[in-house]
């Protein structure tokens, strides 16, 4: 599903360059679960954003479900992001007034979903996270660990195929924690392909693969801490 071959990422600030990636070779099959660890600065978070289209490699190929993600449109890459791959992040980066329903309506919007389906669809994926009693609720009247299940069900919303989360459970208690930790379980359960990146030793030790990054480069692809 995703392939990548002597992937590199060149940021340049005036006359300053900086190689966040260094020559990234990795191949994530369907279905897999994986954690992506690493030293702050090791380029977690540039691989995270380019395996999610939402940047391009300096140089290197990168082909996704077979496409060459180099050569495709920002429509096209806007597209892959809204239908293939769901987005959790540390943060929740959820819309603050606006409901549970309404947060995890937004990328049927986008989608051009009609509303009898996309009612449906926000209860169903509300549903799924155990979040029924907080379709209503806006992030301020709900705790951490539901923002992030509001979030996940957001990420579920179009059915991707791939599920990346940068530090899901950064922000929350143990508990709360393990309860993302479980519906990360599920969806693998369920066949979806799922990248996590964590600085969380647990977590990381229940993924299938583990993947450590290092200045830029893949230390070690496949070894468990």
């Amino acid at each position: 599903m995703i392939k990548m071959k002597g992937v590199t990422k060149v940021y340049t600030m005036g006359e300053v360059t900086f190689s966040a990636l260094k020559g990234i070779d990795l191949d994530i099959r369907t279905g897999e679960y994986v954690g992506i660890v690493g030293p702050s600065g090791s380029g977690k978070s540039t691989l995270m954003n380019i395996i999610g289209c939402l940047d391009i490699p300096t140089d290197g190929d990168f082909h996704l479900d077979g496409r060459p993600v180099g050569t495709l449109s920002s429509n096209d890459l806007a597209d892959i992001r809204n239908k293939k791959i769901g987005f959790v992040f540390q943060a929740f980066n959820l819309l603050p007034y606006a409901t549970a329903f309404e947060n995890v309506e937004v990328p049927l919007l986008f989608a051009g979903m009609k509303g009898k389906q996309r009612r449906a669809r926000v209860i169903e994926v509300l549903l799924r996270v155990g979040l029924a009693d907080k379709i209503g609720n806006k992030p301020t009247e709900m705790s951490g660990g539901e923002m992030q299940r509001v979030a996940i069900a957001r990420a579920l919303a179009n059915e991707p195929e791939i599920i990346l989360a940068d530090e899901p459970t950064g922000n929350l208690d143990s508990k709360s924690g393990a309860e993302i930790v479980r519906i990360f379980e599920s969806l693998r359960e369920a066949g979806k392909t799922i990248l996590i990146i964590t600085h969380d030793v647990n977590i990381a030790k229940g993924t299938e693969r583990i993947i450590r990054l290092k200045d830029g480069l893949i230390e070690s692809n496949g070894d468990m801490l």
